[in-house]
């Protein structure tokens, strides 16, 4: 396909016009040309990118030069200059990134129509034999390699036996057609869950139906309501609307229609259901691991965790609830006796009102709530303080630079400089939920971190994604202390990647195993409940007082409020997980009550029949999470350690933070993740630190 596209102008004549994705950036530390791509760059942007893959490859299986590291492994060639062969990774990480932020019903189209090529592209890679007879060579026999071209090695020889390449023509023909199958699965899950997700609206027009709401969620709905040209309020599924409304509204029947709304998101009957896409999900990955050699989804996953195998996660998944249940059962019991000591004592406590009793409860213990908070935690000054923590520890500076493109008004983008002044990476933030965004917060890269052989330190530049409470004509943008920990989280990730120093790009950053991945991101949220952190930048946004020290106090002591229920939630997500993957039959069950029999043993409320979370479980359906969300919980253990360490030496303590930042957040991948933290906290981490800190462990 021709790269230039052409158009008429006003006189008749005929202009060119390049595309951007195949020519030099000409931007900010090649950052992208948001302002310059258009929708139709994106598809002959993808067509040329797997072509110079397929000529790369070709040049690499041609060499008539026996197989070496530095000539297959780390093979690199600029003859036709410097981005000539990651056109591919450029336009997919920048396609990619836009499809969870700003997609519209183009991209989708498109991202159906692209899918299957860019599965079977990977596939002909991945189980090309020449390519491989060649990667194997060096796998058998190399030069010296340093403990990150070792690790490169094992790594890429690893995923073509992974991806089938010792299978024999039949099977190499199936796995085709089951990788391609489950890659359209997964985006069809995706695009249902935001289409189900966005539909739903609760309109109110009805003042006293709003009853209860703090005036941050009425203003908010109000200017949603004002957005779509209606009267009155609109209230959405988005976490910033769902959860005030859920907490705080006396409208019982609303709540139970909203709570409906969230819980049975594709279960119905619709072109939007996921009941049927998540059983063929589970079933194609289960018949892809065993033709590769495995017994069940989970082993051919757990084979590069840390917890190594479907055992020692089950053995973490009841250590917790054993430590936590009776924590938990007595802390539903409390939101129970509160709601009967309000209602009367024949009420029936239901799933839509365990927010709203529990924040009841909570005010009557420690006088505190999300909403007391809002007005300290300005998002401006947030960001001021996240900044701020990021250089105190680590002596790095954030700064505003309006001269980087970016693909939606409400972005924002810096340059970040390491502590000697020199450039490090770039940094967007994109804060608020709109049309086309996905649910959550996340971080992601739209570019990578690796040294050429050259030398040159090429640097990330990240993002961080969430969808918080948007500012309001009357307020700016106001967060819960949930979201100032949300941010903190995402921040960490980022950091992450920032800190990136690696020579290979596969092994940089992020780029960890995924029950590593989230310990620098859930350390991060320990600072949220830091008195000396929150006086840096939590100032009431009218009068501009510091939050007062008894305020600090109360957060402090309102920690751990519902923590072991909050522990089991999790817990269940990662039973439901290992339930749906360690099968080694096929699956044929009913969704919705083998979910509730899967994590039955950490549910410790009644179960509404019709409810259902596979079906909206991103994590393990369309993401990097299938038999691995019980990271979450592996990572807590670590974050909890690794934080006991600064607890010890100094939460600010500038070489405590460089040793962290030395021997984790710099390394990516490079090295197995446990030597990696064992080099910084000099030994295995327990669990004590966690149940500490949870207050379950005096």
């Amino acid at each position: 396909m021709n790269s230039e596209s052409t158009q008429n102008n006003t006189k008749g004549t005929t202009t060119s016009r390049q595309n951007p994705f195949m020519q030099s950036y000409g931007t900010p530390h090649d950052t992208v040309p948001f302002d310059k791509i258009q929708f139709e760059d994106f598809e002959p942007a993808f067509i040329e990118g797997i072509r110079r893959d397929d000529e790369a490859i070709a040049k690499i299986v041609d060499n008539p030069e026996p197989p070496t590291f530095d000539n297959t492994i780390a093979w690199t060639d600029k003859t036709k200059g410097e981005h000539y062969y990651d056109l591919l990774d450029r336009v997919s990480n920048t396609f990619s990134c836009l499809m969870s932020a700003e997609t519209n019903h183009k991209m989708e189209a498109l991202a159906q129509k692209l899918s299957p090529m860019l599965t079977k592209h990977a596939n002909d890679v991945t189980l090309n034999p020449k390519l491989f007879a060649r990667v194997k060579s060096v796998y058998e026999g190399h030069r010296e390699l340093t403990p990150e071209e070792h690790t490169l090695l094992e790594k890429e020889y690893d995923s073509f036996v992974r991806s089938g390449a010792l299978l024999d023509e039949n099977g190499k023909d199936k796995l085709r057609k089951l990788t391609e199958e489950a890659s359209m699965l997964s985006l069809q899950f995706s695009q249902n869950l935001l289409k189900e997700n966005k539909a739903y609206t609760l309109h109110i027009t009805d003042k006293e139906r709003l009853d209860g709401l703090p005036e941050t969620a009425v203003d908010m709905a109000a200017q949603t309501a004002k957005d779509k040209n209606l009267e009155g309020w609109v209230f959405t599924l988005d976490y910033p609307s769902y959860s005030p409304f859920m907490t705080y509204s006396t409208q019982r029947d609303l709540r139970e229609q909203l709570y409906m709304a969230r819980n049975t998101e594709c279960t119905h009957d619709n072109d939007a259901n996921n009941l049927e896409i998540c059983k063929k999900i589970v079933n194609i990955r289960r018949e892809i691991a065993q033709l590769l050699g495995f017994n069940t989804f989970a082993d051919y996953v757990l084979k590069h965790r840390m917890a190594s195998n479907t055992r020692t996660v089950y053995k973490l998944l009841y250590e917790l609830i054993n430590a936590y249940k009776p924590t938990a059962i007595e802390e539903v019991k409390a939101i129970e006796e509160e709601a009967h000591k309000i209602e009367g004592a024949d009420f029936k406590l239901e799933p839509w009102d365990f927010s709203f009793y529990s924040h009841k409860l909570q005010m009557e213990r420690y006088n505190l709530d999300a909403e007391m908070l809002r007005p300290y935690f300005q998002l401006d000054n947030v960001i001021k303080g996240v900044f701020g923590l990021a250089n105190r520890l680590y002596g790095i500076t954030f700064k505003e630079n309006k001269d980087i493109p970016v693909y939606n008004p409400d972005v924002k983008a810096y340059e970040v400089f390491d502590k000697d002044g020199s450039y490090l990476a770039v940094f967007y933030a994109d804060f608020y939920p709109r049309e086309g965004k996905q649910g959550g917060a996340w971080m992601t890269e739209f570019q990578g971190q690796w040294i050429t052989r050259e030398g040159k330190n090429v640097r990330p530049h990240v993002s961080v994604v969430t969808n918080f409470t948007k500012p309001t004509d009357s307020k700016p943008a106001l967060l819960t202390l949930g979201e100032v920990e949300t941010f903190l989280h995402e921040f960490g990730h980022s950091l992450h990647g920032m800190f990136a120093n690696t020579r290979f790009e596969s092994l940089s950053g992020t780029n960890v195993w995924w029950d590593f991945v989230e310990m620098p991101s859930q350390f991060m949220e320990n600072y949220a409940v830091e008195p000396e952190f929150l006086h840096t930048f939590a100032f009431h946004y009218k009068t501009g007082e510091p939050i007062p020290d008894e305020l600090i106090e109360r957060i402090t002591k309102s920690r751990n409020f519902n923590v072991a229920y909050a522990c089991l939630r999790q817990v269940s997500f990662g039973l439901l997980d290992m339930a749906y993957y360690t099968m080694a039959h096929p699956f044929t069950d009913e969704i919705m009550p083998f979910e509730k029999h899967a994590w039955k043993d950490a549910i410790i409320t009644e179960q509404l029949p019709n409810t259902c979370m596979t079906v909206q479980f991103s994590h393990i359906m369309a993401g990097g999470y299938a038999s691995g969300y019980y990271s979450y919980k592996w990572a807590e253990v670590l974050d909890a350690d690794a934080f006991s360490v600064f607890k010890k030496e100094g939460i600010f303590n500038q070489q405590t933070a460089q040793r962290f930042r030395d021997c984790i957040l710099s390394r990516g991948g490079t090295e197995h993740p446990m030597t990696l933290y064992k080099r910084f906290r000099g030994q295995e981490p327990t669990i004590e630190a966690l149940l500490e800190r949870n207050g379950i462990k005096k």
